[in-house]
């Protein structure tokens, strides 16, 4: 038997993609996930891998929950599951239900908070890791967004002690490198179906 495109889309090795997270890869299988979604969380999940891949090499005391913001990028769109026509279209809907999703499958707060976070990183209580989980869902398709970027400077800033000039320089040259193979992941996520 052919493996289903949602199999595919969570084994296939696309543009050199890591592999999601066993506990995110067998919620979706278990949700029975639309394969472009499967798609779009494994280029968020490896976007954010290679976001702490760096500040862990330019910012080694930065104590960021590296767990947490690898699972919560390869779970914050997990409410697109139920609210599906937001794969194609706008709507907010599915931060909720994805939050909701994941604490009744036995996922802790820590971790399931993505689900609800990963859109509004101007709420009071925001953490870095909230900040990553926002910047790898962004720039894996190079959409830059200035006062998300503003934030993660900010608070990389206090975190390190360094010149603010220099983080700023340092995340922009991380982000344009990583924005630089965006159209390799969006054209692995288009190529599998929304349904």
């Amino acid at each position: 038997m052919a493996p289903t495109p949602l199999h595919r889309a969570l084994t296939e090795l696309g543009p050199d993609l890591r592999p999601l997270p066993p506990r995110a890869e067998g919620l979706l299988r278990e949700l029975d996930a639309p394969p472009r979604l499967a798609a779009h969380l494994r280029a968020v999940h490896d976007v954010a891998h290679q976001l702490l891949d760096r500040l862990d090499r330019d910012h080694g005391d930065l104590a960021a929950d590296r767990e947490a913001v690898l699972f919560g990028a390869a779970s914050h769109d997990i409410g697109k599951t139920i609210h599906r026509q937001e794969l194609s279209g706008p709507g907010s809907a599915h931060e909720e239900a994805g939050h909701r999703i994941l604490l009744d499958h036995g996922v802790e707060e820590r971790l399931a908070r993505f689900a609800r976070t990963h859109a509004s990183w101007t709420e009071p209580g925001i953490t870095i890791e909230d900040l990553l989980v926002s910047l790898a869902d962004k720039i894996w398709k190079a959409k830059r967004l200035p006062d998300l970027e503003q934030r993660a400077v900010a608070y990389l800033t206090e975190a390190s002690g360094k010149a603010p000039w220099q983080v700023f320089r340092d995340l922009d040259d991380l982000l344009t490198d990583i924005a630089a193979d965006a159209d390799h992941r969006l054209a692995f996520q288009s190529s599998y179906p929304i349904s």
